[in-house]
Protein backbone atom coordinates (compact mmCIF):
# COMPACT_ATOMS: atom_id res chain seq x y z
CA UNK A 1 0.00 0.00 0.00
CA UNK A 2 2.57 2.45 0.85
CA UNK A 3 4.23 1.35 -2.66
CA UNK A 4 1.22 2.31 -3.99
CA UNK A 5 0.93 6.10 -2.64
CA UNK A 6 4.01 6.83 -3.74
CA UNK A 7 3.33 6.48 -7.59
CA UNK A 8 0.15 7.71 -7.45
CA UNK A 9 1.53 11.06 -5.91
CA UNK A 10 4.60 10.30 -8.75
CA UNK A 11 1.80 10.64 -11.27
CA UNK A 12 0.13 13.81 -9.66
CA UNK A 13 2.97 15.44 -9.80
CA UNK A 14 4.30 14.24 -13.24
CA UNK A 15 1.48 15.20 -14.99
CA UNK A 16 0.75 18.38 -13.15
CA UNK A 17 0.51 21.40 -15.60
CA UNK A 18 -0.27 25.15 -15.32
CA UNK A 19 -2.02 26.58 -12.34
CA UNK A 20 -4.87 28.82 -12.56
CA UNK A 21 -2.65 31.86 -11.41
CA UNK A 22 0.40 31.01 -13.94
CA UNK A 23 -2.71 30.70 -16.89
CA UNK A 24 -3.55 34.32 -15.93
CA UNK A 25 -0.28 35.50 -15.97
CA UNK A 26 0.39 34.37 -18.88
CA UNK A 27 -2.40 36.51 -20.83
CA UNK A 28 -2.32 40.03 -21.75
CA UNK A 29 -5.97 41.04 -21.25
CA UNK A 30 -5.98 42.29 -24.66
CA UNK A 31 -7.20 39.83 -27.17
CA UNK A 32 -6.18 39.57 -30.58
CA UNK A 33 -8.12 40.72 -32.94
CA UNK A 34 -7.24 40.12 -36.50
CA UNK A 35 -9.89 43.45 -37.69
CA UNK A 36 -7.46 45.64 -35.31
CA UNK A 37 -3.97 46.06 -35.88
CA UNK A 38 -0.93 46.44 -33.21
CA UNK A 39 1.40 48.93 -33.19
CA UNK A 40 4.82 48.22 -32.78
CA UNK A 41 7.15 50.94 -31.13
CA UNK A 42 10.64 50.57 -31.62
CA UNK A 43 12.97 52.65 -29.10
CA UNK A 44 16.47 53.32 -28.55
CA UNK A 45 16.07 50.38 -25.48
CA UNK A 46 14.25 47.52 -27.66
CA UNK A 47 10.62 46.90 -28.92
CA UNK A 48 7.18 47.44 -27.81
CA UNK A 49 4.18 46.22 -28.94
CA UNK A 50 0.75 46.97 -27.85
CA UNK A 51 -3.08 46.03 -28.64
CA UNK A 52 -6.06 48.09 -28.21
CA UNK A 53 -9.23 48.61 -27.01
CA UNK A 54 -11.28 49.78 -29.84
CA UNK A 55 -14.67 49.07 -28.34
CA UNK A 56 -13.82 50.95 -24.79
CA UNK A 57 -12.08 53.78 -26.50
CA UNK A 58 -12.99 54.08 -30.56
CA UNK A 59 -11.36 57.18 -31.25
CA UNK A 60 -8.43 57.31 -29.00
CA UNK A 61 -7.43 53.63 -30.87
CA UNK A 62 -8.00 54.89 -34.61
CA UNK A 63 -5.73 58.43 -33.52
CA UNK A 64 -3.05 56.43 -32.30
CA UNK A 65 -3.06 53.81 -34.77
CA UNK A 66 -2.99 57.03 -37.66
CA UNK A 67 -0.08 58.81 -35.94
CA UNK A 68 2.04 56.00 -36.00
CA UNK A 69 1.08 55.03 -39.79
CA UNK A 70 2.12 59.15 -39.93
CA UNK A 71 5.45 58.48 -38.04
CA UNK A 72 4.40 61.17 -35.57
CA UNK A 73 6.23 59.20 -33.11
CA UNK A 74 9.28 58.99 -34.38
CA UNK A 75 11.84 61.13 -32.94
CA UNK A 76 10.03 61.83 -29.56
CA UNK A 77 11.04 60.54 -26.62
CA UNK A 78 9.52 59.44 -23.26
CA UNK A 79 10.26 62.58 -21.43
CA UNK A 80 8.62 62.01 -17.97
CA UNK A 81 9.31 59.02 -16.49
CA UNK A 82 8.66 57.54 -12.34
CA UNK A 83 10.78 54.97 -11.23
CA UNK A 84 8.35 51.67 -11.46
CA UNK A 85 5.45 54.14 -11.81
CA UNK A 86 4.30 55.16 -15.21
CA UNK A 87 6.65 56.22 -18.11
CA UNK A 88 4.96 59.09 -20.48
CA UNK A 89 5.80 59.60 -24.27
CA UNK A 90 4.27 60.98 -27.64
CA UNK A 91 4.93 65.07 -27.58
CA UNK A 92 5.97 65.99 -30.66
CA UNK A 93 8.21 69.06 -29.15
CA UNK A 94 10.26 66.27 -27.60
CA UNK A 95 11.88 66.27 -30.55
CA UNK A 96 14.09 69.23 -30.00
CA UNK A 97 16.51 68.44 -27.05
CA UNK A 98 16.22 72.76 -26.76
CA UNK A 99 12.58 72.67 -26.15
CA UNK A 100 12.55 70.85 -23.04
CA UNK A 101 11.28 73.42 -21.07
CA UNK A 102 8.31 72.74 -22.73
CA UNK A 103 7.95 68.98 -23.03
CA UNK A 104 4.54 67.71 -22.14
CA UNK A 105 2.86 70.73 -23.92
CA UNK A 106 2.60 69.81 -27.38
CA UNK A 107 0.09 67.78 -29.36
CA UNK A 108 -2.95 67.83 -27.02
CA UNK A 109 -6.77 69.35 -27.34
CA UNK A 110 -6.97 66.92 -30.38
CA UNK A 111 -10.08 64.28 -28.50
CA UNK A 112 -12.75 64.07 -25.93
CA UNK A 113 -12.45 61.35 -23.42
CA UNK A 114 -13.71 58.21 -23.48
CA UNK A 115 -13.27 57.23 -19.98
CA UNK A 116 -13.80 53.65 -19.06
CA UNK A 117 -13.60 50.88 -16.39
CA UNK A 118 -10.78 49.38 -18.18
CA UNK A 119 -8.18 49.34 -14.30
CA UNK A 120 -5.03 51.02 -14.86
CA UNK A 121 -2.71 47.50 -14.14
CA UNK A 122 0.97 47.12 -15.37
CA UNK A 123 1.26 47.39 -19.34
CA UNK A 124 -1.81 49.50 -19.56
CA UNK A 125 -1.63 52.51 -22.22
CA UNK A 126 -4.07 55.82 -21.68
CA UNK A 127 -3.98 58.97 -23.64
CA UNK A 128 -2.28 62.22 -21.28
CA UNK A 129 -4.79 64.80 -19.86
CA UNK A 130 -4.67 68.62 -19.21
CA UNK A 131 -5.33 68.77 -15.13
CA UNK A 132 -8.54 69.54 -14.93
CA UNK A 133 -9.71 68.99 -18.69
CA UNK A 134 -10.92 66.05 -19.69
CA UNK A 135 -11.24 66.89 -23.23
CA UNK A 136 -7.61 67.26 -23.79
CA UNK A 137 -6.15 63.88 -24.76
CA UNK A 138 -4.21 64.17 -28.03
CA UNK A 139 -0.92 62.60 -28.88
CA UNK A 140 0.77 61.73 -25.72
CA UNK A 141 0.16 58.75 -23.42
CA UNK A 142 1.98 57.40 -20.64
CA UNK A 143 1.99 53.78 -19.84
CA UNK A 144 1.87 51.78 -16.43
CA UNK A 145 4.84 50.27 -15.25
CA UNK A 146 3.31 48.62 -12.32
CA UNK A 147 -0.67 48.78 -11.23
CA UNK A 148 -1.48 52.13 -10.54
CA UNK A 149 -5.12 51.26 -9.71
CA UNK A 150 -5.66 55.06 -8.57
CA UNK A 151 -6.06 56.47 -12.15
CA UNK A 152 -8.48 53.81 -13.49
CA UNK A 153 -11.88 55.52 -14.44
CA UNK A 154 -9.34 58.97 -14.15
CA UNK A 155 -7.64 58.54 -17.88
CA UNK A 156 -8.78 57.12 -21.11
CA UNK A 157 -7.47 53.93 -21.29
CA UNK A 158 -7.12 52.29 -25.17
CA UNK A 159 -4.86 49.65 -25.01
CA UNK A 160 -1.97 47.53 -23.59
CA UNK A 161 1.27 46.68 -23.90
CA UNK A 162 1.52 42.97 -25.08
CA UNK A 163 5.35 42.74 -25.55
CA UNK A 164 8.22 44.55 -23.85
CA UNK A 165 7.46 45.50 -20.77
CA UNK A 166 10.87 44.85 -19.59
CA UNK A 167 11.81 47.70 -21.98
CA UNK A 168 8.84 49.61 -20.09
CA UNK A 169 10.79 49.30 -17.17
CA UNK A 170 13.79 49.76 -18.42
CA UNK A 171 12.73 53.48 -19.48
CA UNK A 172 11.18 53.77 -16.23
CA UNK A 173 14.97 53.44 -14.43
CA UNK A 174 16.10 56.70 -16.99
CA UNK A 175 17.68 59.31 -14.30
CA UNK A 176 15.28 62.40 -13.98
CA UNK A 177 15.71 65.68 -12.59
CA UNK A 178 13.02 67.14 -9.76
CA UNK A 179 10.34 67.52 -12.13
CA UNK A 180 10.68 63.79 -13.36
CA UNK A 181 11.91 64.81 -16.40
CA UNK A 182 14.25 62.27 -18.14
CA UNK A 183 18.18 63.44 -18.84
CA UNK A 184 18.66 60.42 -21.26
CA UNK A 185 16.86 60.37 -23.93
CA UNK A 186 14.99 56.92 -24.79
CA UNK A 187 13.43 57.98 -28.63
CA UNK A 188 11.51 56.07 -30.41
CA UNK A 189 13.27 55.30 -33.48
CA UNK A 190 10.53 54.26 -35.75
CA UNK A 191 7.01 53.12 -35.48
CA UNK A 192 4.76 50.11 -37.29
CA UNK A 193 1.23 49.50 -37.93
CA UNK A 194 0.73 45.50 -38.17
CA UNK A 195 -2.08 42.88 -38.16
CA UNK A 196 -2.16 40.97 -35.35
CA UNK A 197 -0.23 37.69 -35.86
CA UNK A 198 -2.43 34.83 -35.38
CA UNK A 199 -1.55 30.95 -35.16
CA UNK A 200 -1.22 29.24 -38.37
CA UNK A 201 -4.24 26.74 -37.51
CA UNK A 202 -6.63 29.37 -36.06
CA UNK A 203 -9.30 28.10 -38.65
CA UNK A 204 -8.22 25.02 -39.82
CA UNK A 205 -11.22 22.51 -40.05
CA UNK A 206 -11.79 19.40 -38.18
CA UNK A 207 -11.01 17.20 -41.34
CA UNK A 208 -7.96 19.96 -42.33
CA UNK A 209 -6.27 19.01 -39.01
CA UNK A 210 -6.09 15.72 -39.35
CA UNK A 211 -4.30 15.89 -42.27
CA UNK A 212 -0.80 16.54 -40.20
CA UNK A 213 1.26 14.04 -38.69
CA UNK A 214 4.09 15.33 -36.41
CA UNK A 215 7.86 14.02 -36.29
CA UNK A 216 9.35 15.08 -33.31
CA UNK A 217 13.30 15.31 -33.62
CA UNK A 218 14.84 14.76 -30.18
CA UNK A 219 18.61 13.82 -29.31
CA UNK A 220 17.78 10.08 -29.45
CA UNK A 221 15.94 10.39 -33.04
CA UNK A 222 12.56 10.61 -34.19
CA UNK A 223 8.93 10.18 -32.78
CA UNK A 224 6.30 10.24 -35.64
CA UNK A 225 2.31 11.52 -34.27
CA UNK A 226 -1.06 10.93 -35.39
CA UNK A 227 -3.50 12.50 -33.92
CA UNK A 228 -7.45 12.33 -33.61
CA UNK A 229 -9.14 15.76 -34.20
CA UNK A 230 -12.38 14.56 -34.25
CA UNK A 231 -11.66 13.71 -30.23
CA UNK A 232 -9.76 16.58 -29.48
CA UNK A 233 -10.12 19.26 -32.09
CA UNK A 234 -8.69 22.44 -30.05
CA UNK A 235 -5.78 20.17 -28.25
CA UNK A 236 -5.20 19.07 -31.66
CA UNK A 237 -5.20 22.43 -33.03
CA UNK A 238 -3.08 24.24 -30.27
CA UNK A 239 -0.19 21.39 -30.66
CA UNK A 240 -0.22 21.94 -34.40
CA UNK A 241 -0.09 25.89 -33.75
CA UNK A 242 2.97 25.22 -31.43
CA UNK A 243 4.24 22.76 -33.81
CA UNK A 244 4.10 25.08 -37.42
CA UNK A 245 5.83 28.41 -34.99
CA UNK A 246 8.37 26.60 -33.60
CA UNK A 247 7.60 26.66 -30.03
CA UNK A 248 8.40 23.60 -29.34
CA UNK A 249 11.68 23.65 -30.72
CA UNK A 250 14.65 23.71 -27.99
CA UNK A 251 12.06 22.08 -25.21
CA UNK A 252 12.87 18.92 -23.52
CA UNK A 253 11.48 15.58 -21.78
CA UNK A 254 11.92 17.10 -18.13
CA UNK A 255 9.87 13.90 -16.46
CA UNK A 256 10.22 10.43 -16.91
CA UNK A 257 8.43 7.54 -15.08
CA UNK A 258 9.36 4.19 -16.04
CA UNK A 259 6.50 2.09 -16.80
CA UNK A 260 4.15 4.93 -16.86
CA UNK A 261 4.65 8.10 -19.31
CA UNK A 262 7.41 10.29 -20.59
CA UNK A 263 6.79 14.04 -20.69
CA UNK A 264 7.71 17.06 -22.53
CA UNK A 265 7.05 20.60 -24.45
CA UNK A 266 6.93 22.43 -21.73
CA UNK A 267 7.64 25.93 -23.18
CA UNK A 268 8.78 27.32 -19.77
CA UNK A 269 11.67 25.11 -20.21
CA UNK A 270 12.32 25.94 -23.89
CA UNK A 271 16.13 27.23 -24.89
CA UNK A 272 15.78 30.21 -25.78
CA UNK A 273 12.97 31.43 -24.40
CA UNK A 274 10.14 32.06 -26.58
CA UNK A 275 9.44 35.67 -27.65
CA UNK A 276 6.89 37.36 -25.37
CA UNK A 277 4.83 38.91 -28.23
CA UNK A 278 3.58 35.57 -28.63
CA UNK A 279 1.79 35.02 -25.18
CA UNK A 280 -1.20 35.49 -26.21
CA UNK A 281 -1.18 32.29 -28.11
CA UNK A 282 -0.79 30.42 -25.04
CA UNK A 283 -4.17 29.93 -24.25
CA UNK A 284 -5.04 27.33 -21.46
CA UNK A 285 -7.30 25.03 -23.18
CA UNK A 286 -10.62 23.60 -21.85
CA UNK A 287 -10.64 19.55 -21.10
CA UNK A 288 -11.99 17.28 -24.60
CA UNK A 289 -12.22 14.79 -22.18
CA UNK A 290 -13.38 11.72 -24.53
CA UNK A 291 -13.20 7.80 -25.14
CA UNK A 292 -9.44 7.40 -26.68
CA UNK A 293 -7.88 4.58 -24.28
CA UNK A 294 -4.73 5.79 -22.06
CA UNK A 295 -2.50 2.49 -23.81
CA UNK A 296 1.08 2.52 -24.82
CA UNK A 297 1.72 4.94 -27.15
CA UNK A 298 -1.04 7.28 -26.64
CA UNK A 299 -0.59 11.24 -26.34
CA UNK A 300 -2.08 13.07 -24.26
CA UNK A 301 -1.75 16.47 -22.59
CA UNK A 302 -0.44 17.36 -19.09
CA UNK A 303 -2.53 19.31 -16.38
CA UNK A 304 -2.57 20.57 -13.01
CA UNK A 305 -5.69 19.83 -10.81
CA UNK A 306 -7.75 22.56 -13.10
CA UNK A 307 -9.27 20.42 -15.60
CA UNK A 308 -9.30 23.42 -17.67
CA UNK A 309 -5.16 24.01 -17.08
CA UNK A 310 -3.55 22.03 -19.91
CA UNK A 311 -1.64 24.25 -22.41
CA UNK A 312 1.32 22.57 -23.94
CA UNK A 313 2.94 20.02 -21.90
CA UNK A 314 1.92 16.58 -23.10
CA UNK A 315 3.06 13.03 -22.24
CA UNK A 316 3.37 9.61 -24.14
CA UNK A 317 2.08 6.19 -22.20
CA UNK A 318 4.29 3.79 -22.15
CA UNK A 319 1.64 1.37 -21.15
CA UNK A 320 -1.98 1.12 -20.83
CA UNK A 321 -3.01 3.32 -17.88
CA UNK A 322 -6.91 2.95 -17.60
CA UNK A 323 -6.80 5.34 -14.26
CA UNK A 324 -6.18 8.25 -16.52
CA UNK A 325 -8.74 7.59 -18.68
CA UNK A 326 -11.58 10.18 -18.91
CA UNK A 327 -9.54 12.17 -16.73
CA UNK A 328 -6.72 13.61 -19.18
CA UNK A 329 -7.76 14.46 -23.22
CA UNK A 330 -5.72 11.93 -25.26
CA UNK A 331 -5.63 13.60 -28.38
CA UNK A 332 -2.79 11.37 -30.54
CA UNK A 333 -0.82 8.23 -30.27
CA UNK A 334 2.72 7.53 -32.02
CA UNK A 335 2.50 5.57 -35.28
CA UNK A 336 6.21 5.13 -35.14
CA UNK A 337 9.58 5.64 -33.20
CA UNK A 338 7.97 3.89 -29.85
CA UNK A 339 11.13 2.41 -29.59
CA UNK A 340 13.08 5.93 -29.39
CA UNK A 341 10.29 7.03 -26.90
CA UNK A 342 11.57 3.73 -24.98
CA UNK A 343 15.01 5.08 -25.00
CA UNK A 344 14.27 7.98 -23.59
CA UNK A 345 11.86 6.35 -20.60
CA UNK A 346 15.56 4.06 -19.99
CA UNK A 347 17.38 6.97 -19.49
CA UNK A 348 19.01 7.87 -16.00
CA UNK A 349 16.64 9.92 -13.92
CA UNK A 350 16.55 11.79 -10.77
CA UNK A 351 13.38 12.58 -8.91
CA UNK A 352 11.55 11.69 -12.02
CA UNK A 353 14.18 14.08 -13.82
CA UNK A 354 16.55 13.11 -16.83
CA UNK A 355 20.30 13.51 -15.28
CA UNK A 356 20.87 14.70 -19.10
CA UNK A 357 18.72 16.77 -20.87
CA UNK A 358 16.84 15.33 -23.69
CA UNK A 359 16.61 17.86 -26.24
CA UNK A 360 13.28 18.26 -28.47
CA UNK A 361 15.55 20.08 -31.45
CA UNK A 362 12.37 20.64 -33.29
CA UNK A 363 8.98 19.43 -34.92
CA UNK A 364 8.10 18.66 -38.06
CA UNK A 365 4.61 18.38 -39.14
CA UNK A 366 3.61 16.68 -42.87
CA UNK A 367 0.93 15.79 -44.65
CA UNK A 368 -0.58 12.29 -44.73
CA UNK A 369 0.30 10.56 -47.70
CA UNK A 370 2.94 13.21 -48.67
Amino acid sequence: MKQMIIVLLSWGFLLGGWTRAQKEALTPTASPDSSVPEAVLETDAGKIIIRFFPADAPRHVAHFIEQCQKGTFQGTTFFRVIRYGIIQGGDPLTRDPEARERYGTGGLHKLKSEFNERPCRRGIVAAVLVPGNPDSAGDQFFICVTDQLQLTGQYTVFGEVVAGMKIVEQISLAPTDDKNIATRRVEIRRTQVRPVPRPPFHDASVAELGRYQAVIMTDLWEITLRFYPEKATEHVRQFLNFARSGFYDGTNFHRIVPGFVVQGGAIQYRKPPLDEEYAAWLQPLQAEFNDIPHVRGTVAMARSDDPDSGLDSFFICLGRQPHLDGKYTAFGEVVDGMDVVETTAGQEIQDETPVQRIEIKSVRLKEVGR
